[in-house]
């Protein structure tokens, strides 16, 4: 099978599994709606340029961090209420996975992008770019779970998933932080990915 078939059932097998009975339809329609929105985008752009397979790897574990967060709640995930529990952390941490993968997953994007499109090189501008975009989108996401606890303050309560931590919203841009810069620690791997997709043989 197709590598980015097989990748395509993963996605869709676990998008499935996360529609049945979850905790709050509200709630999933909000949680889910990222990673559809990527499916679509990186679907439509794919014949015009094409990522590397770490980014679309890295793009579709974000994406099942979403469904099952969607499924459960960012707030109630099993495995991490267990590591609550045995290390009584006093709250569920599952959704500071979610928001290092929202750090990590727009830099390794806007990166890969900015290169290929020679618009920047590999070097230290790139990463300042890189990192702050990946902070102004933490920002934005931040604020659109602001109006959805406007709007609704049931489902903004389950969306925003803050479990009575008042710096909920400067720790979560904190964690955005650490996957971006966890990104650019790895970027030498990132950049042979890079050079393997700009290669003759790869055309």
């Amino acid at each position: 099978m197709n590598r980015y078939w097989a990748m395509l059932v993963v996605f869709f097998a676990v998008l499935i599994w996360s529609a049945v009975n979850p905790y709050d339809y509200g709630v999933w329609v909000l949680e889910v709606l990222p990673g559809v929105a990527a499916l679509i985008l990186f679907g439509l752009t794919y014949r015009k340029f094409r990522f590397t397979d770490l980014a679309y790897v890295i793009i579709l574990a974000h994406c099942l961090i979403l469904f099952v967060g969607g499924h459960y709640t960012y707030a109630r995930v099993p495995l991490f209420d267990w590591i609550k529990e045995v290390f009584e952390t006093g709250r569920n941490s599952y959704d500071k996975i979610g928001h290092i993968f929202q750090g990590f997953t727009p830099v390794l994007v806007a990166r890969e992008f900015l290169i290929r499109k020679k618009i920047l090189g590999k070097g230290v501008w790139n990463s300042v770019a890189v990192v702050s975009f990946a902070l102004a989108f933490s920002a934005v996401y931040e604020i659109i779970e602001w109006w959805v606890a406007v709007l609704s303050v049931e489902a903004g309560q389950e969306f925003l998933g803050t479990q009575g931590y008042i710096w909920d919203t400067q720790a979560d841009m904190f964690y955005a932080l650490v996957g971006a810069l966890l990104m650019i620690l790895i970027s030498g791997l990132h950049n042979k990915e890079i050079d393997k997709m700009d290669s003759p043989l790869a055309k």
